[in-house]
């Protein structure tokens, strides 16, 4: 059996330009992240581990914010979370896995969770 090591930020808001619909488009929409990597991990981890044997859990909260170019209007929040998987793969050899999960804030009526899950391996 392999080890694995899952990294997680869940539940972080970004706005994002995103949507179909008339009214969705020309603005920022909110959207509520989870973001989840799977890393090859190091053999053990001892109380003095360096953070480089694992990744810093921000740089997946960057790959949904500040890695999202401004003013490019994403209209399907499919193409946001792909875009999510291409940084997060860039940015370090030893992820294998990608999953993001997207919920549309501005849609839901009834506090209801409208949305997506991709989950992207490296390739």
């Amino acid at each position: 059996m392999t080890d694995s090591l899952i990294l997680e930020v869940a539940d972080f808001e970004q706005d994002v330009l995103t949507g179909i619909y008339s009214e969705e488009t020309g603005k920022p929409q909110p959207l509520r992240f989870t973001i989840s990597v799977a890393l090859k991990p190091a053999a053990h981890y001892t109380p003095d581990t360096p953070l480089e044997a694992s990744k810093n859990y921000m740089d997946l909260k960057f790959a949904a914010s500040g890695a999202i170019p401004e003013g490019v209007h994403f209209t399907l929040i499919e193409a946001v979370a792909d875009h999510v998987c291409d940084t997060l793969f860039l940015q370090d050899a030893r992820i294998t896995a990608v999953t993001v999960k997207i919920v549309k804030l501005a849609i839901a009526e009834a506090g209801e969770k409208i949305g997506i899950t991709l989950t992207r391996h490296r390739r």
